[in-house]
């Protein structure tokens, strides 16, 4: 057994924390050698109901569970804290202006950011899924300076496994047909891109196995509108898929992956993508640490992706000034 980690979870209290802190704790996140101290944070007005998510969480015995208590106080939350996972946000409202949107999150990012600054570790890794998560990210990295951008991560990962999926149904077949590097590219929006040409199923490229014809008119679209999709049809936002891919990156971040995966990290020029925003990128991860891969296929030499590319980066651009980043 390795030595325990602080763990925080922020929004602990809603929807998406019931199904992922659970598995948190039993050790899919971390790894099943990896103890946790676990710290709940939210609003003062749901610190009871936080206390009585401890009480469940001490009920299931869970052995990597070492400590776990709750707050209302990032500066208390987030001291000496190892990993952050940053699930709440003010969600999107009908009616909500793009710019009020922003505004609102940037008060809770700042905030929680300036914490994080302040008495985590320098080493700390911070997974951001609250939307929107890209630029929620930015906002969080921009008030934590002393931390270095590469511990920062927003959550692509759901947007990864939507596209897996997506692929199987037209294709018949399972996750383990497909190989290659199947990845998002871009904001966690309706800009994102969608990249299959370095992906085979079953050993044929992805083209010629669900058509190119259903990759341009139905799967980009697709992948991009699936969230409104899910709202439309349930009334809410996409809970437990949310928390198994936030699950899916920590793990391959913090215990790794030869895969490629999805990850909105900070942009360093690769693929023509300019410093300064959070960028969904094809990444393997290795003893806690990512890094860009190459494609075999260079999107940017595509004229159509690589419009594409640029149109997602100026939304995020766009956001960040309208969040009082740039």
């Amino acid at each position: 057994m390795k030595s325990p980690i602080k763990v925080v979870v922020t929004g602990a209290a809603g929807r998406i924390a019931n199904s992922i802190l659970p598995r948190i704790c039993h050790g899919d996140g971390f790894g099943f050698d990896q103890p946790i101290d676990l710290v709940l944070l939210d609003i003062a007005p749901a610190l009871k109901v936080l206390n009585g998510v401890i009480m469940e969480l001490q009920d299931c015995s869970f052995p990597l569970l070492r400590g776990i208590e709750a707050s209302a106080d990032p500066m208390v939350a987030f001291k000496d804290a190892d990993f952050a996972l940053m699930l709440a946000s003010c969600p999107y409202q009908p009616g909500m202006m793009r710019l009020d949107f922003l505004t609102r999150n940037k008060a809770i990012f700042k905030e929680q950011g300036i914490a994080i600054n302040a008495v985590a570790k320098k080493t700390i890794k911070v997974l951001v899924v609250g939307n929107p998560a890209n630029t929620n990210c930015l906002v969080l990295a921009a008030h934590a300076p002393s931390i270095p951008r590469k511990n920062f991560c927003a959550l692509t990962r759901l947007d990864h496994n939507r596209a897996i999926s997506q692929l199987c149904f037209q294709a018949k077949c399972t996750p383990a047909d497909i190989s290659g590097s199947i990845c998002i590219f871009g904001n966690h929006s309706s800009t994102m891109v969608t990249f299959t040409e370095d992906g085979t199923i079953k050993g044929k490229p992805v083209a010629d196995v669900v058509g190119k014809e259903f990759l341009v008119s139905q799967f980009e679209p697709r992948i991009q509108e699936r969230g409104y999709a899910i709202i439309s049809e349930k009334g809410s936002p996409s809970v437990f898929s949310a928390a198994s891919a936030a699950i899916d990156c920590i793990h391959d971040w913090m215990v790794g992956t030869d895969r490629v995966v999805s990850m909105a990290v900070a942009s360093s020029g690769k693929y023509g993508i300019p410093e300064g925003v959070f960028y969904s990128f094809p990444c393997v991860c290795k003893g806690g640490e990512w890094e860009i891969v190459d494609l075999k296929v260079d999107p940017t030499r595509n004229p159509e992706l690589n419009t594409k590319l640029q149109k997602s980066y100026e939304e995020l651009v766009s956001e960040a000034k309208m969040a009082g980043i740039y």
